[in-house]
């Protein structure tokens, strides 16, 4: 790649891109643009483009994409239903692909010729920062230094920090790696990495724990429109006040803890502890949304479609056919996805309180244990039994005729 004059790199301040800058101008001799993507994760960013152009870079951007993520990003996934493997709920997965579209879009306004990122040859945001640039910008080059360079670990890179005087907000006493954003933070490495280690109070940053949340239960209401949430206690809220203030509320409760080893799209397994209070409400509010609005069979096919699209998210595939296509199938099921979700937030705990909708399918004259004749006559269900059980019986009958045969 000696032909590379000008490389975009996807900055965050952190340790592994922290190390890059000075790495890439040493190995390449080439100029260092900064992208530093603000998908919500606070007062993290403030001394990041003062620290960019100390390190190095010759110019640095800080792309405000938070309510892009949110609308564009989070609520097409939440619509979904998708969660990878019944607890992760994607919070790295879909931050990845609007910074890359972004790294990108710098890179063709820049000029340059290869973009940069500093995720691991072990893990799954290389993939889904690459595929990526390779849907939008196929011609971009891609370096990785992890795959290519000679620093091994994190305690490597924090030595190469300090030789080369760049701080880092990493030390070898708590050497985990975070990834924060509006909609979660994760946390793996270190003690974590031991399955039978339980993940201690100080690795929470954002959510209460559990046993120390308030005694007193707290009831929160959540409305949508068409499968986005939109309201808190009937409040309307934009995208990011609404996710924010749920958060909020999540955290002081000690919702949304998440602790799972997962399988890795690169074929390992994974240990990660993450907090997601707010996204943990909003994904029972919108399933228990759905028990009421949508019919047995539209419920049932998108539990399917849910599993793949998670599956999508995680692997990278964002900008992929069947991920657009899916969201056109999942847009036609949240035309009848409205109205209100009650629940009982107690202790880490999500609990249902009541749900209403203007287009609920509980029709209670028909469910009740009353009189219901008008619409329901019970002497139906022995017909439909009859035909519903007919290959059943057949097979029976066949199995009592064959052995019969054989005595």
């Amino acid at each position: 790649m000696s032909d590379i004059k000008k490389v975009v790199l996807a900055y965050s301040g952190g340790l592994d891109t922290s190390v890059i800058i000075p790495w890439l101008k040493e190995t390449y001799g080439c100029e260092v643009i900064a992208m530093c993507a603000d998908v919500g994760q606070g007062d993290e960013l403030d001394p990041v483009h003062d620290k960019a152009l100390k390190s190095g870079a010759s110019k640095v951007y800080i792309e405000d994409l938070t309510a892009g993520f949110v609308e564009d990003y989070v609520w097409p996934t939440l619509k979904a239903g998708a969660v990878y493997e019944g607890k992760y709920l994607l919070g790295t997965s879909f931050a990845r692909p609007i910074i890359a579209k972004a790294l990108v879009d710098i890179a063709i306004k820049e000029g340059a010729d290869a973009i940069c990122h500093g995720a691991t040859g072990k893990g799954n945001d290389q993939v889904r920062f690459e595929l990526t640039v390779k849907a939008l910008a196929p011609h971009l080059k891609i370096i990785a230094p992890w795959r290519i360079w000679n620093i091994r670990s994190r305690e490597d890179a924090i030595d190469y920090a300090e030789k080369h005087g760049i701080p880092v907000p990493v030390s070898k006493a708590r050497p985990y790696s975070m990834d924060r954003n509006i909609w979660h933070l994760s946390h793996e490495g270190a003690d974590l990495e031991n399955p039978a280690n339980a993940p201690t109070d100080d690795v929470y940053m954002i959510t209460t724990p559990p046993e120390k949340a308030p005694d007193k239960p707290l009831y929160i209401e959540v409305g949508f429109e068409k499968g986005i949430p939109v309201s808190v206690d009937g409040v309307k809220l934009d995208a990011v006040a609404l996710l924010t203030k749920l958060n909020d509320i999540g955290a002081a409760n000690g919702v949304g803890i998440a602790d799972i080893v997962e399988n890795r799209l690169v074929g390992m397994k994974s240990r990660g502890v993450y907090e997601n209070p707010g996204g943990a409400i909003l994904y029972y509010a919108h399933r228990e949304l759905e028990y009421l609005t949508l019919d047995r069979a539209t419920l049932h096919y998108k539990e399917q479609v849910a599993i793949r699209y998670a599956e999508l998210v995680y692997d990278g595939m964002w900008f992929a056919p069947l991920r657009e296509a899916l969201d056109a199938f999942v847009d036609s099921t949240q035309q009848t996805v409205s109205g209100t979700v009650r629940m009982k937030l107690y202790k880490g705990n999500i609990i249902s309180a009541g749900a209403t909708s203007p287009y609920s399918l509980y029709n209670e004259k028909i469910v009740t244990f009353g009189d219901s004749e008008e619409l329901y006559n019970h002497g139906d269900a022995e017909g439909f039994i009859n035909l519903f059980g007919l290959p059943l019986k057949v097979r029976a009958m066949m199995k009592a005729e064959a052995k019969k045969n054989n005595e």
